[in-house]
């Protein structure tokens, strides 16, 4: 009787497990996926919902450290002066640390920028602490 229980709980520990597993892979997936389309958007706003309260960016060479409503108004030049054609990414990853990461092209009118994008858990859940920009 209590071999079967023992049993039991064995399953349910792991089931919840999975489960916990499960959604903090969504968590993150879901936010490298919303910035995607933000980004491939040329949309500043919708972006910043993404980022953490302070984030490191970077265009072409030139990085600085900014909090989040400072990071907006300079994507949002960004995107003005290079207006996006396409945005895609061409490889994602995670540290060990937990960071999470993904390299991308954006592309506009005039060329492209390899994209590299950080991220890693604030407060629960995953926000971009790092986003660069570098001309190819």
């Amino acid at each position: 009787m209590y071999k079967n229980r023992a049993g039991d709980y064995l399953r349910l520990i792991l089931v919840v497990a999975a489960m916990a597993f499960q959604q903090a892979a969504w968590g993150q997936s879901e936010v490298i996926n919303n910035v995607r389309s933000a980004i491939k958007a040329g949309s500043s706003k919708e972006l910043s919902k993404y980022l953490g309260d302070m984030i490191s960016l970077e265009i072409d060479g030139v990085q600085s450290n900014y909090s989040k409503t400072q990071a907006e108004y300079v994507l949002k030049d960004f995107f003005k002066k290079y207006h996006p054609n396409d945005f895609q990414y061409v490889h994602q990853g995670a540290s060990e640390g937990g960071l999470k990461y993904a390299i991308g092209r954006y592309s506009y009118d005039g060329g492209s920028f390899r994209v590299v994008l950080r991220s890693k858990k604030m407060d629960g859940s995953y926000k971009v602490s790092s986003l660069g920009f570098t001309k190819e």
